[in-house]
């Protein structure tokens, strides 16, 4: 892993992963209540689950989460999908490929886009694999240019730094979807959660042993 300069926290994540959106936004919610906010920025990096795993992420596995995760961050608005399961996400690369293009931005723009997409997916029951829910999306966050970013995303330079940053994993040694890396060298997969799951794949359930909510205070603060 490359050094991570003063002022960044590298987070390595999917969009569709309920565990890596509680972690990204409960450090938005630290940095918010330490008055943090131009301070300290998220730099995210592509962990996308459906190449590393060659499928979809299993719904009936997100459904399992989604109750167990938004106990840990009841302020974001978790909701279980409602709607058609046939229109739930089976891909959210091009919401990976915004979040990478909205760097070109700034990565304040990147890090609310970030937020935005995994807000629309698991709070409003968005397919953020559609690029105009993601151009509607983007359209809503101040930061985000959407017209520079559409023309971004339509000549399919996205694509190419989410594979690249795919390609990087093993090598970066990330051990999973989140997993953060701090300017003092020290990194933690999925802070301030011991967790584990009972019975099979798909099927069972996950069971949160411990939760320490201090510790994302604890990150923003030493990625000053």
């Amino acid at each position: 892993m490359s050094r991570v300069e003063p002022g960044t926290i590298v987070v390595w994540s999917d969009i569709a992963c309920p565990w890596a959106t509680a972690a990204v936004y409960q450090v938005h919610a630290a940095r918010a209540r330490l008055g943090l906010e131009g301070s300290v920025t998220l730099d995210h990096r592509a962990f996308p689950l459906e190449i590393l795993n060659s499928r979809s992420t299993p719904k009936s596995i997100v459904d399992a989460e989604v109750p167990v995760v938004g106990a840990i961050a009841p302020d974001f608005g978790f909701s279980l999908w409602t709607r058609d399961p046939a229109a739930y996400p089976s891909t959210v690369l091009l919401a990976l490929e915004a979040v990478q293009l909205a760097k070109e931005q700034s990565l304040a723009a990147s890090d609310r886009l970030d937020l935005a997409l995994r807000r629309a997916m698991f709070a409003d029951g968005r397919h953020v694999g559609m690029r105009h829910v993601v151009l509607d999306v983007a359209a809503k966050v101040p930061e985000v240019d959407a017209v520079a970013l559409e023309a971004a995303l339509d000549d399919g330079r996205g694509r190419r730094a989410v594979i690249g940053q795919w390609r990087a994993v093993s090598d970066a040694g990330i051990q999973g979807s989140p997993h953060f890396f701090l300017p003092d060298g020290t990194d933690v997969h999925n802070p301030g959660v011991t967790m584990r799951w009972v019975g099979a794949k798909p099927g069972g359930f996950p069971v949160i042993d411990a939760h320490d909510p201090s510790i994302y205070e604890d990150l923003v603060t030493r990625a000053k």
